[in-house]
């Protein structure tokens, strides 16, 4: 990180010089830390710069100029979302920053990042990644400015773009690039996109094709004839008079064929001077982008922007569980640099007895990122590779109490779990495994998860492993053991779940399963922790204002979450975050999850503050700041009927003293302890009686939701 710290290991320069806007943490979960011990492992010199002045090009000379490129990523959040909240203000702190100071990182970063990188050296080559790069690749909506950007690679100038998981490509481009191949000229890698001349093609046997071929009932690609008389493309074969010579096409032949097209077939989207002026274009581009995103059957894409083309290659082939193990077992110190003192990082102290045990999410969750990012198929570390990290946190990470705070990943349950038939999974399109059913061809055995538990609660020095990564409830009915063993032995008090909503409408427009589910898997969860002798709770995640909510939507679920006697402490509104469909929803008002056209579904969408501002309200009925919005909109709604001081009354009529807001031109009666009114509940507080809904344990806060 310093020119002093090159001395003393006796560089006089870095082969990489890797440039992030979080602070180095030295632990894989951290993707510079994971990247730099990566390319280290490959023999090459790696330098870091973190959080740097981007106020000019000075503080990216610091470790001089790279023998082969910079290396530029946001970190390990998207920097508008680190930066903003989904009401589109500051943020007051910063969790991958020392001591959370905010304002240590510009907006959009990586742009940022690349133009100071290229003003220091100009002949540097440029490689940018992460989620920031992988979810601004091709053209996008962005939430903060209201408009459609252009592709992160124009913008940026970097010379080439490496999106999802980039162990393999990052590797491969490293080498090459070290026998000297100019960047310009590696346009092979998967996981990669660059700019490239319009109508460029990597050879003269590429056939185009146009995205309006790709979303339309039938065969999206010419099958072969089983039934020709001659393979197709091919001249007939001479045979004798009078002789009839049938060619008969075998499957494995036509379907070999049909790979071979498509691995040299790309899919031409339309412009982005024509999908920022027209939300429908844009919505066919969004769902022409995430049918092309599965590595066993995804094509090349390709974008115009102004004279030039954005071409993207497949995503990258998933890491098996041995090379995944490679990567988790790096040699890293598991700590903040020293540099950093004894400053406090919030990202690191919520992390830093955890272990990471998978990547990639089959859910398909319409406003989450993880699909785009880690795709939909799982990579799983093995048993043992996990054991082992735990043994080192045990030994090698300062504070260990015996506590292991979390295993699992972008979901706890999803550990081990694919598709029954690797040749299924390699030609299946379904934008989700779980929505609106879970696959009959998905294998939802725990049995692997469950002997993981066991093992690593029995290890020397573990005194306790919690589960903290969001649980896939209806993944998790199919296994009741493996409920059983969760809530017997992995529960701290609480555990987090996220239904997301109650409602039909908005949860379609999610891909997130109905209520049955969460019903069923509360019924286990319960029954469970009885049999434990535990008192236990579940703490369910809510969205506000999602595509597809209406006002009543909201009210129907401020209603359960009163019947369910639950009064949430931290709600999430929506934030629309790139490429991610439900964000397509919400700029487009169209809806991706079907062909999309000029007459298609059209999606109701919540945009201004006050609507906004009314459904968080209704998640947070119980707060008296609320009240006077409630009031004002239940009277708008025909609902007055739940304004009043009985049991099945939403909100009170009377407003404590000091709280709210009175209603325009309605001057509120304030008293501090109504007559007859019972005293409110403190939030927080247990159930009032055995066998009542679960609620959080007394002096206990919901965690924190990760980042999506």
């Amino acid at each position: 990180m310093s020119r002093a710290e090159m001395d003393a290991l006796g560089w006089d320069s870095c082969d990489i010089i890797l440039v992030t806007g979080d602070a180095y943490i030295d632990h894989p979960s951290f993707g510079m830390a994971l990247i730099g011990r990566l390319l280290e492992a490959q023999g090459f010199r790696v330098g870091i710069i973190c959080q740097p002045d981007w106020n000019s090009a000075a503080d990216f000379k610091r470790l001089g100029k790279p023998n082969l490129y910079f290396g530029v990523t946001a970190g390990n959040m998207d920097s508008m979302v680190n930066r903003y909240t989904s009401d589109r203000k500051i943020r007051s702190d910063d969790a991958y920053t020392p001591n959370g100071e905010a304002n240590k990182r510009p907006d959009h970063a990586v742009t940022v990042y690349a133009q100071r990188c290229r003003e220091a050296f100009p002949g540097s080559n440029i490689v940018i990644g992460s989620i920031e790069a992988s979810l601004r690749r091709i053209a996008h909506y962005d939430y903060w400015s209201d408009k459609v950007r252009r592709s992160v690679l124009p913008d940026s100038k970097a010379d080439i773009l490496i999106f999802g998981n980039a162990e393999r490509a990052l590797v491969e481009l490293t080498h090459r690039l070290a026998k000297g191949e100019p960047i310009k000229e590696i346009r092979d890698l998967r996981g990669t996109a660059f700019m490239v001349p319009i109508g460029w093609l990597p050879s003269d046997d590429w056939d185009v094709m146009d995205s309006s071929e790709v979303d339309t009932p039938g065969p999206l690609v010419k099958h072969a004839d089983p039934y020709a008389m001659e393979p197709q493309g091919q001249a007939p074969a001479v045979v004798e008079p009078g002789v009839h010579a049938v060619r008969i096409v075998s499957r494995a032949e036509r379907l070999a064929a049909i790979k071979e097209r498509r691995a040299h077939t790309v899919v031409r989207l339309p412009a982005y001077e024509r999908v920022k002026d027209d939300p429908v274009l844009y919505a066919h581009a969004s769902r022409t982008f995430h049918l092309e995103s599965n590595p066993g059957n995804a094509r090349a894409l390709v974008q115009a922007h102004g004279e030039r083309d954005v071409w993207l290659n497949p995503p990258p082939i998933p890491l098996t569980t041995e090379e995944l193990d490679g990567v988790y077992e790096l040699p890293y110190a598991r700590r903040p640099h020293p540099s950093y003192g004894e400053a406090k990082i919030p990202a690191w102290e919520m992390i830093r007895f955890s272990v990471n045990i998978m990547r990639g999410c089959f859910g398909g969750c319409t406003f989450c990122s993880i699909t785009e990012h880690e795709g939909r198929i799982i990579q799983s570390r093995s048993e043992e590779s996990v054991l082992r990290e735990i043994e080192e946190m045990r030994d090698k990470t300062p504070g260990f109490t015996g506590i292991v705070s979390d295993l699992g990943g972008p979901t706890a349950n999803m550990y081990h779990l694919k598709c029954k038939d690797e040749k299924i999974e390699a030609s299946c399109r379904r934008l989700s495994c779980v929505y609106p059913d879970i696959c009959e061809n998905l294998g939802t055995d725990h049995s692997k998860l469950i002997s993981l538990y066991r093992k690593a609660r029995t290890l020397k020095g573990v005194k306790k492993v919690l589960i903290g990564s969001g649980l896939r409830y209806d993944l998790a009915v199919r296994s009741p053991e493996y409920i059983k063993e969760l809530v017997t032995h992995h529960v701290g008090g609480y555990l987090k779940i996220a239904p997301e909503h109650t409602e039909e409408g908005p949860l379609s427009k999610m891909m997130k399963p109905g209520m049955g589910a969460y019903d069923r898997f509360k019924q286990l969860f319960d029954r469970f922790s009885r049999e434990a002798g535990k008192e236990q709770y579940l703490i369910p995640y809510f969205i506000a204002a999602h595509p597809g909510t209406t006002d009543e939507d909201m009210l129907n679920l401020a209603l359960w979450l009163k019947k369910n006697n639950f009064r949430l402490d931290q709600v999430q509104t929506f934030l629309p975050t790139p490429m991610a469909l439900a964000t397509t929803m919400y700029h487009s008002e169209r809806n991706p999850l079907r062909k999309v056209s000029r007459s298609s579904e059209q999606v109701g969408t919540v945009r201004n503050g006050r609507q906004r501002k009314l459904h968080k309200a209704f998640l947070r009925y119980h707060d008296p700041a609320n009240w006077p919005l409630l009031r004002e909109a239940l009277k708008e709604m025909g609902r007055a009927d739940l304004i009043g001081n009985g049991k099945k009354q939403l909100i009170p009529a009377w407003q404590p003293a000091g709280t709210g807001d009175a209603p325009r031109g309605q001057p509120v009666k304030t008293v501090r302890n109504p007559p007859g009114a019972l005293p409110r509940r403190v939030e927080g507080a247990r159930p009032a009686r055995p066998g009542a809904p679960s609620r959080p344990p007394a002096g206990r806060k919901p965690v924190a939701r990760k980042p999506r």
